[in-house]
């Protein structure tokens, strides 16, 4: 955040008496729906949140059954992959490409049985997932499609923003993403039976949470019921607070020079990279929207010695998202290790180092000498 936007957050509190979800919650999702151009909105209070909140309500929309599928990619945050477990589903992880670091999508084809409900799309590190072929591979199919775009905000296909290709998108506006509310997330749809259930689960199934203009006919229904307290379906508090939203409104105002500024970074580090392409697999798709700075070496003992020598200039690097989740403790049993050549190469071979509005050229400077220091 900037010096200004603490300022407005202290003017803010000093002058207001509500602090819980109310007026600047509401200004936000309308300014952000506007920005990300779909009808509707729902801010909660992390975009892990908003993955578990959208998987619990379309599991109920859809009326999907305990042990159904949902695919999911190898390579991603663990929250996109809990939720699906938390609700009794299952999820079936197909191998990442890399090219776009999205499915293998010969590979998502050959995964799809009668008991797949959905697939979870995500736009890895800002780089747009080919939408258009999953849809293909998926026509004629009861099949809900859904994305995370929790690393990718404003990344577009055909001038269209990811979130608004499929049935929802969520985003995540956590500290070091595109833009920031602290903690908080969103989810965009154009569905407007989805709208409304996220609309109650996010606040514990409560009738009044809806639209003002459905109230009425709720209290018809259910006269032998306090309306201020009806409770239509099971809910969660993922709230978030005014003072969030606040910030998030302050923020929506600059991303789109934000993500100039990121893209305009992730170009000069290609530009740096490309001198040593025989070492080095180098994204640079079209319509991306620049998460971090990823390293991927061919070859795993020069991805280790470089890791080592930017660390100890002071940059920070972190492996490339979790790797490849199946290796992680808690999803060891689904680990094959004949099927997932390209996530295991992801784990192996590659880390990424931050990418933001404050990165400028001293620090892409910097990053040149040590990388011409250590491949000259």
């Amino acid at each position: 955040m900037s010096d200004n936007d603490v300022d407005t957050l202290v003017k803010f509190i000093r002058r207001t008496k509500r602090f819980t979800q109310f007026e600047m919650v509401k200004q936000f999702e309308t300014e952000f729906a506007k920005w990300q151009g779909c009808k509707y909105c729902v801010f909660v209070n992390s975009g892990s949140s908003a993955n578990f909140l959208l998987i619990n309500a379309l599991k109920e929309l859809r009326k999907w059954n305990i042990g159904d599928e949902i695919i999911v990619p190898a390579v991603t945050w663990p929250t996109t992959i809990t939720p699906i477990i938390q609700m009794g589903l299952k999820p079936v992880f197909v191998d990442i490409n890399l090219n776009d670091l999205s499915f293998d999508y010969d590979k998502l084809s050959e995964n799809i049985t009668n008991k797949t409900r959905g697939i979870f799309v995500v736009h890895l590190l800002g780089f747009p997932a080919n939408v258009d072929k999953i849809k293909e591979i998926t026509k004629g199919k009861d099949i809900v499609l859904i994305e995370d775009c929790c690393e990718s905000q404003g990344a577009e296909i055909d001038g269209n923003k990811v979130g608004n290709l499929t049935t929802a998108g969520t985003f995540s506006f956590y500290w070091g993403h595109h833009m920031t509310t602290v903690e908080g997330g969103m989810i965009c749809t154009n569905d407007t039976d989805l709208y409304k259930l996220l609309l109650l689960k996010r606040s514990h199934g409560m009738a009044r949470e809806l639209p003002s203009n459905l109230h009425d006919n709720y209290k018809e229904q259910y006269k032998d019921i306090d309306f201020n307290f009806l409770f239509l379906t099971d809910g969660f508090n993922f709230r978030n607070t005014e003072l969030h939203a606040l910030i998030g409104i302050a923020q929506l105002k600059k991303i789109d020079e934000y993500i100039k500024i990121r893209n305009r970074n992730y170009q000069q580090f290609v530009e740096l990279c490309v001198k040593y392409n025989d070492s080095m697999i180098i994204f640079n798709g079209n319509g991306m929207s620049s998460f971090t700075l990823p390293f991927i070496f061919k070859e795993q003992n020069k991805k280790l010695a470089f890791e080592n020598i930017i660390q100890n200039h002071g940059i920070e690097s972190r492996p490339l998202i979790g790797g490849n989740l199946l290796r992680q403790p808690f999803l060891k049993k689904y680990y094959n290790k004949n099927q997932y050549k390209n996530s295991d190469f992801i784990h192996n071979n590659a880390f990424y180092i931050g990418n933001n509005q404050f990165v400028n050229e001293e620090r892409i400077d910097y990053l040149e000498k040590l990388m011409n220091k250590f491949f000259d």
